[in-house]
């Protein structure tokens, strides 16, 4: 009887801890300690995978909560949901890209940032070299204190607008049937100081 009580006890208590979600934390966690069982046990393959494995569960927790910092729809603007997308290194040399897209009428707007990307040299070289921002027809700006290069074309009432931030972050504005305010407008809803501390 007493068996059976104690048999039923840890069934119930498996159930429940079954029941519970996984926290993110925890599944980083206990794939790094299993890569390291494996690296001491001379798997290499394996725990090269497992490390694989954890630093990517990483970068989606690093994307799901820089979606957080991108703006909410200025004045008159609605927005779609944010997206989030975190590559390993074997494509494009990995990163975390957060992206969400708005609208006012004919007016459409994007706002993205991308960390951890080979992408973000190109762009640091373009804003830390002048020449190079003139010659893609770039103006230079500085933006709540971030580097910029903005490019606009009044005919067409399209432009983008690039900020770099810690040197290791690129925020990408782009604009479709815009006035250039609004441009500058989302580009200064975009909480700086916060987007660093990620």
């Amino acid at each position: 009887m007493l068996k059976q009580l104690s048999l039923r006890i840890i069934l119930a208590l498996t159930l429940v801890l079954c029941s519970q979600p996984l926290r993110a934390d925890d599944n980083v966690l206990s794939t790094i300690k299993e890569a390291a069982r494996q690296y001491e046990a001379g798997d290499y393959t394996g725990a090269a995978s497992n490390l694989d494995y954890a630093a990517q569960l990483v970068r989606q927790q690093k994307s799901e909560r820089m979606k957080s910092l991108l703006p909410a729809p200025l004045s008159g603007w609605e927005g779609k949901e944010a997206s989030a997308q975190a590559l390993g290194a074997a494509i494009l040399g990995g990163g975390v890209t957060v992206s969400r897209e708005y609208k006012k009428g004919a007016s459409s707007l994007s706002v993205e940032i991308v960390s951890d990307s080979p992408v973000l040299q190109s762009v640091l070289m373009m804003v830390n070299n002048p020449m190079f921002a003139g010659a893609g027809g770039g103006k230079l700006e500085t933006l709540k204190g971030q580097r910029a290069i903005s490019k606009y074309d009044s005919s067409k009432k399209t432009g983008e607008l690039y900020i770099v931030v810690a040197s290791r972050f690129v925020v990408t504005i782009k604009g479709r049937q815009v006035a250039r305010e609004d441009l500058l407008a989302y580009g200064e809803a975009i909480d700086y100081q916060a987007l660093e501390k990620n």
